[in-house]
């Protein structure tokens, strides 16, 4: 019998380092016993849902750190606040444009709230990774369709390519609607010359981030920045309350606030550091001949704005391996447990919490790596990712299609039929095919392309069937 409290010990005595979230890479000291501090609302303690005390405080003191008009801590990670977001900016059966690298939060919302969906098709990076949004695709399907009430992006994307923000905010508000911005992965953004700026102050009306992932704070902890007068504040605080737990841990609440001290006392001293972790790791790892670092440089204008530099996107394929591969090789050999991998690359994340031994360790490894002598091969091609994310044909809304009778059926005889359910690839978890959409020719084959490559795909069950709607 395995106990999970066992398996976190055994993980923390060991030398394994996290090149993944949380961002405090267990590095934040916390010698108490939580259960100490663990409370309900009391007297003296406020409400999180009716904040006019302490939590009233500490939200104003993260509303004027990252430059909000409001601030609203969350405790069921940014998933609440994306859901909060879409509701509140679209009526019931609304028309939303979206990126369709969106986290599965905003597919959620728009099943709950039977809403339209018209799809930003971000662009694929000659890296071999999905690019940014661009101004002129928001421009044109707004040019395009004048229903469309709200536009919703995801910047930085989960491998750190940041969108035109200023640019779209321009234009969403040029329209008369609001811009949504999902910046889970960018909760650092804006404390540095060195980083993006953040969406919260170029122009975004709303703003979602995930202080766990890129910041010292505990996984599920989050924030909801509001800037808009296209939303109201009070129809967002409703949905807030509608998605967001009653029994809030003020262990969360309470490191949201530290992490709001910190970096209201040192940040630069955390920045500063870790500024020249990254810059001596890309300078080093340049020089390599078979591992490749994306930098800001394999970045083109035709594939996204910038590029944020915590997140290392290391390919291997000139040594011969695949993105899983290297994945399991740093892990395995070397005790460096990455975030993710898919196809021909891994992707490290970082945080201001990273230690310089840990910055050394994978520089050592990766140097070790590129010195191997193999046929190069790569296991994902660019005109696999445009087949895999292409446009599809939609028949019917995802609400239409989630509620429908379904069934399963195989990949040959899907084709034409209409998709029940998600299929993606995870992570990223950016679906190939969202429910309500007709299942092509193209989008079976990549199914079995990704089968045969042993891809960690979901939505296709191991005899190779997926759900149909059949009424």
């Amino acid at each position: 019998m395995t106990y999970i409290k066992d398996e976190l010990c055994k993980l923390a005595s060991s030398d394994m380092y996290p090149l993944h979230m949380p961002g405090h890479k267990r590095r934040l000291d916390c010698d108490i016993n939580p259960y100490t501090y663990d409370i309900t609302e009391i007297d003296g303690f406020d409400n999180l849902h009716a904040a006019e005390g302490i939590i009233k405080e500490a939200e104003e003191r993260a509303a004027a750190l990252w430059g909000a008009k409001s601030s609203f801590f969350l405790v069921n990670g940014s998933t609440c606040g994306i859901l909060a977001a879409l509701s509140a900016a679209l009526p019931k059966k609304g028309h939303l444009l979206m990126a369709r690298n969106s986290h599965k939060a905003a597919y959620h919302a728009a099943y709950l709230r039977e809403l339209q969906v018209t799809y930003l098709y971000p662009v694929f990076t000659e890296f071999g990774i999905q690019g940014g949004i661009l101004p002129e695709q928001v421009e044109a399907a707004l040019e395009a369709d004048e229903s469309i009430e709200a536009v919703f992006l995801t910047s930085p994307t989960y491998d750190g390519i940041v969108s035109d923000i200023e640019k779209i905010a321009e234009i969403a508000h040029q329209h008369g609607i609001p811009l949504i911005v999902d910046e889970a992965h960018g909760a650092h953004l804006g404390f540095h010359p060195y980083f993006p700026k953040s969406a919260i102050t170029l122009g975004a009306d709303v703003v979602i981030q995930s202080l766990h992932k890129t910041l010292p704070a505990p996984t599920q902890t989050a924030i909801l920045h509001w800037n808009s007068s296209y939303i109201n504040k009070e129809r967002l605080e409703w949905f807030l309350n509608i998605y967001e737990t009653s029994s809030p841990s003020y262990l969360f609440l309470a490191s949201i606030d530290e992490c709001v001290r910190l970096l209201t006392e040192e940040k630069e001293k955390y920045f500063d550091a870790y500024e020249k972790h990254l810059k001596d790791f890309y300078e080093k790892a340049s020089h390599f001949s078979n591992v490749e670092v994306m930098g800001e440089v394999d970045l083109k204008e035709t594939e996204g704005f910038a590029k944020d530099p915590s997140k290392l996107v290391l390919r291997a394929t000139k040594a011969g391996l695949s993105g899983e591969e290297l994945y399991q090789l740093l892990r395995e050999k070397y005790h460096l447990q990455l975030e993710m991998c898919q196809g021909d690359y891994a992707l490290a994340m970082t945080s201001i919490f990273d230690s310089e031994e840990g910055f050394d360790r994978l520089y050592a490894a990766l140097e070790e790596i590129d010195k191997k002598e193999a046929a190069a091969r790569r296991t994902i091609t660019p005109q696999f990712l445009t087949e895999a994310y292409a446009k599809r044909t939609v028949r019917i809304s995802i609400a239409e299609a989630q509620d429908a009778k379904t069934a399963e059926m195989g990949l040959k005889e899907s084709v034409g039929k209409t998709a029940g359910a998600f299929v993606y690839l995870y992570p990223p978890g950016i679906p190939m095919l969202v429910p309500g959409e007709e299942i092509s020719k193209e989008a079976v084959a990549v199914i079995k392309t990704c089968r045969e490559n042993a891809f960690r795909i979901h939505g296709v069950t191991e005899d190779g069937k997926i759900k149909v709607v059949i009424s």
